[in-house]
């Protein structure tokens, strides 16, 4: 079994002068990168590699969700990932080797929201509805493939095991 997490980068800020690629993260987005990096340690939902869009935002989330993990995490950025379409994103998973069960990428949307999409054909039915209305900053995207490789994946052959954001892990573990 493979394991797919994607996770939009959290909130970003629109400081003056800076452009889209050097927009840094917003109070809120600090505060809900760490929030997502808890709830992942929780539910052991540890990366083998985590590979991160170039964009300050996306690096800068997983500075604040990577410190929840008892183990450091193996690190790639790849610029590939930056404002990419889901097919590009797509050949990014491909790359990846075959000693990696689970793959978090950090990124952005449309991108992620379209791959998600694209690749979870099953799942609970509450949660392939709220994925196909929104996937928010800070939202999480859990794929279960029975594939050997990441090569091997194709549209509508995973399992959403999950979809959470920071608002409603705030709303079942009662920390808002």
């Amino acid at each position: 079994m493979l394991r797919l997490m994607l996770l939009r980068h959290a909130k970003a800020g629109r400081p003056g002068g800076a452009g889209d690629h050097e927009r840094p993260l917003a109070g809120r987005g600090r505060e809900d990168g760490a929030r997502m990096g808890r709830y992942m340690a929780a539910e052991g939902l540890l990366p083998d590699l985590a590979v991160v869009s170039s964009a300050r935002r996306a690096q800068e989330t997983w500075s604040h969700v990577c410190p929840a993990f008892a183990r450091g995490v193996a690190l790639r950025s790849d610029r590939r990932i930056y404002e990419a379409p889901a097919g590009t994103i797509l050949e990014v998973i491909g790359d990846t080797g075959p000693g990696v069960a689970a793959l978090l990428l950090v990124g952005h949307n449309p991108g992620f929201h379209d791959l998600a999409l694209r690749l979870a054909g099953k799942g609970k039915q509450a949660d392939l509805d709220r994925l196909h209305q929104e996937y928010p900053t800070a939202g999480l995207v859990v794929v279960d493939f029975d594939a050997g490789s990441w090569r091997e994946l194709f549209d509508g052959q995973g399992r959403l095991e999950r979809f959470e954001t920071p608002g409603s892990i705030g709303k079942a573990t009662g920390t808002g």
